[in-house]
């Protein structure tokens, strides 16, 4: 049986940082009011002509690097975005060009903020079905470009950036156990009738354009507490482990409150919680791997330790994948 094991990870942000005080400056708001709200202070933002593309790419030859691993040894590419370069093509295969790699498959994942989660359970089971061996997941954004700058309840929340890790596969020992490093289960969900909660106000077929973001933030808050506290419970069940087990949450960065709640569910003290939203902002796809990438780069997170990771997004999507680095 084949289990598919971290063997590196990498991440990219824009040069350009955005302060809640220079926001403050063009919209109607302050740093009190959106830290007291969202716990964000800071976000990055794509320079003119840096693509989602762009930042996949250097996050990708990070994430290569930290693994030791040359491009042309990879067999797949998973690319998580909500914000592709263009409507077609994928921009996983904008990305493969750049990296040199000719015949492999690559695709994009749209499930916005739950994207990472999503593209690693789908880079996890092509691993078990024995369809690759080194997968390259990437999760990127420029959220910056979908937001309307005058809407102080959304823009002030969002930032670009990009995060990688790669995936190998690893024969097991017998039966896959907890005890053993990579991939323990993954977690997805979806309910399609929340549309109107978070949602684009454009795109080809329906309006012709790319739109500006929307969202009901009190019901996103209501539901978000409730799903992800919801399937980290689930994910635990499945590998029969409890909550003291976790190591260390990585939890998606949409809001500083929302993380809490998640945590206080889990009875989980706040030194075992990544945090990067502060700096970051909600970056989508992108944030998941951005904060494990901090994490593992920084000496938190070792080899051995059990992660979890969970995300909620438009749709809504919501997902957890429990592994050990």
């Amino acid at each position: 049986m084949m289990k598919s094991v971290f063997i590196g990870c990498g991440a990219y942000l824009p040069q350009r940082s955005l302060s809640n005080e220079e926001l403050a400056s063009t919209v109607d708001t302050s740093d009190d009011w959106i830290v007291a709200r969202t716990g964000i202070s800071n976000r990055h933002i794509a320079a003119d002509g840096e693509f989602t593309s762009d930042l996949a790419y250097h996050a990708a030859v990070d994430a290569l690097a930290s693994a030791g691993l040359a491009a042309s040894e990879l067999d797949l590419i998973v690319l998580a975005t909500a914000t592709p370069d263009e409507t077609f093509p994928a921009t996983a295969t904008t990305v493969q060009a750049r990296l040199g790699v000719v015949g492999i498959p690559a695709f994009d994942v749209q499930a916005v903020c739950s994207g990472f989660i999503y593209a690693l359970a789908v880079a996890d089971n092509f691993i078990k079905a024995g369809q690759a061996r080194n997968v390259l997941v990437i999760g990127a954004e420029t959220f910056s470009r979908i937001l309307d700058w005058e809407d102080r309840a959304t823009c002030v929340l969002f930032g670009d950036g990009a995060g990688a890790v790669v995936l190998r596969a690893e024969a097991t020992n017998g039966e896959a156990g907890t005890d053993q490093r990579g991939i323990m289960s993954t977690h997805l969900h979806a309910d399609g009738r929340h549309h109107d909660m978070l949602y684009v106000d454009g795109g080809p077929s329906s309006t012709g354009t790319s739109g500006f973001l929307r969202m009901r933030g009190k019901e996103v808050f209501r539901h978000a507490v409730g799903n992800l506290a919801s399937v980290v419970l689930e994910a635990l069940a499945a590998n029969n482990m409890e909550a003291d087990e976790i190591d260390w949450l990585v939890p998606h960065q949409a809001n500083r409150r929302i993380i809490d709640h998640t945590a206080k569910k889990l009875k989980m003290p706040s030194e075992k919680v990544v945090l990067t939203v502060a700096e970051h902002g909600n970056t989508s796809a992108a944030s998941v791997p951005l904060a494990l990438n901090e994490a593992v780069s920084d000496g938190r997170i070792k080899q051995g330790d059990v992660i979890l990771m969970e995300a909620m997004g438009g749709g809504f999507t919501w997902g957890a994948v429990l592994a050990r680095w």
